[in-house]
């Protein structure tokens, strides 16, 4: 019971998906429970991704064949992504490009991180970041239903899982006493990591059963899928190792602004890895 109770926190945290009522006073809360709920970020990602993908697909397979739909439905999909979030992650996006955008000091960077405002940098990170995954999120529609919501689906599980190791592998830094992030970011054991990978791992596991029974990637052999998967994955990793050593050069550390930015970039950089793996496949 545990376990759900720190699944269902980790979703009260990090999405407006309601856990109130009777429910949330069943979950409870503590510093303790927040911290475990970390194993379960993944999770989230199945939630959201499972939604999102259900909402797009439906629309691709209700829409005119053709045309703008796919474009339609990428761009719903994406709004749908961040009311179920209520943009919690853009907003990370968006104070750690301000913050690094705004000053080469660290202290100063940390200063601009904290505030509420956005900036400049903050809003051309926001608008780029949208462009770039209605656009990519488009191309997967123009492939069909089923390319797009298993690579939806897949992108938010594993976009969730990088984060843990900034968590992991950094020291939190910033407003530490105010920090809403900051029971995640005291500690986070290799029991929990090994919990997101396995949420992780049965995620891709799911997909490839699909495809092991005819339901997807129709049109493909299965070693050109996993090229195609793998490469996804791998372009997910660069950009977490790209993220990691920016906040390692600059902050020396991350906070959680970082872990919402870093799960951006690597959800947008699993649907490019995909597609560019996909066309050499």
């Amino acid at each position: 019971m545990s376990f759900v109770r720190n699944y269902l926190l980790a979703i009260q945290f990090f999405t407006r998906v309601p856990v109130t009522g009777r429910l949330a006073a069943w979950v409870g809360y503590s510093p303790q429970m927040l911290r475990a709920s970390a194993a379960h970020f993944p999770g989230v990602g199945w939630l959201v991704g499972l939604l999102v993908a259900a909402l797009s697909g439906a629309l691709l397979l209700g829409l005119p064949a053709g045309g703008f739909a796919p474009l339609i439905v990428a761009t719903l999909g994406t709004a749908f992504s961040i009311l179920l979030t209520g943009a919690f992650h853009e907003d990370g996006l968006a104070d750690v490009a301000d913050g690094l955008g705004g000053s080469y000091q660290r202290e100063r960077a940390l200063e601009i991180m904290k505030d509420s405002r956005v900036g400049a940098f903050g809003a051309i990170a926001i608008v780029t970041a949208l462009l770039v995954k209605v656009a990519l999120v488009a191309q997967l529609a123009s492939m069909g239903v089923a390319v797009l919501c298993c690579m939806v689906f897949l992108a938010h599980v594993v976009s969730r899982t990088w984060p843990l190791l900034i968590i992991r592998l950094l020291p939190h830094v910033g407003d530490v006493a105010g920090s809403k992030s900051k029971p995640l970011a005291e500690q986070i054991t290799l029991g929990a990591l090994l919990v997101a990978l396995v949420w992780c791992g049965v995620a891709f596991a799911f997909v490839w059963l699909l495809q092991g029974a005819g339901l997807v990637w129709l049109q493909m052999p299965g070693g050109n899928v996993a090229r195609a998967l793998l490469g996804a994955l791998l372009a997910s990793a660069l950009a977490f190792g790209w993220m990691l050593r920016m906040f390692s050069r600059r902050l020396q550390g991350f906070t959680g602004d970082c872990l919402g930015a870093t799960q951006q970039v690597c959800e947008l950089a699993f649907y490019l890895g995909f597609l560019l793996a996909w066309s050499n496949a």
